[in-house]
């Protein structure tokens, strides 16, 4: 695995933990959550990329990333529902207007959790 896979998966682990902190936090900052949630699953993606000598533009779009690991891993189609929906929540809560509850909490760190188990086998990693 190239060294700079490993940072983006450090990165993606420290969202993940903060994604899960707050989960349970009291309160709970369910939009901080969702954040997290998201960044996780963009490095998650963003080190796939990488491990695959693959480009990708500056982006948070997660469904943009997932196209472009498609090539090398084309079961993942069925993540794209999944990715869609964070993308909207994890780009949206950072701004007034929209605020995350427990569900989007919730849906937010199933989705972070499903594509890092993926990607983790992918790249022959323990979960």
């Amino acid at each position: 695995m190239k060294a700079s896979v490993r940072e983006w998966i450090d990165k993606a682990e420290k969202d993940l933990l903060t994604a899960e902190r707050e989960q349970t936090a009291n309160p709970p900052n369910y939009d901080a959550v969702a954040f997290h949630a998201h960044q996780c699953t963009e490095k998650y993606l963003k080190a796939r990329l990488i491990e695959a000598n693959q480009d990708f533009p500056k982006t948070h779009d997660l469904t943009a990333l997932l196209h472009r690991i498609l090539a090398s891993e084309p079961t993942w189609d069925k993540l794209q529902p999944e990715l869609d929906a964070l993308t909207s929540l994890g780009t949206e809560v950072r701004y007034p207007g929209t605020e995350a509850d427990q569900e989007d909490g919730a849906e937010a760190l199933k989705t972070a959790r499903r594509v890092r188990d993926q990607i983790r086998k992918s790249l022959g990693i323990a979960s």
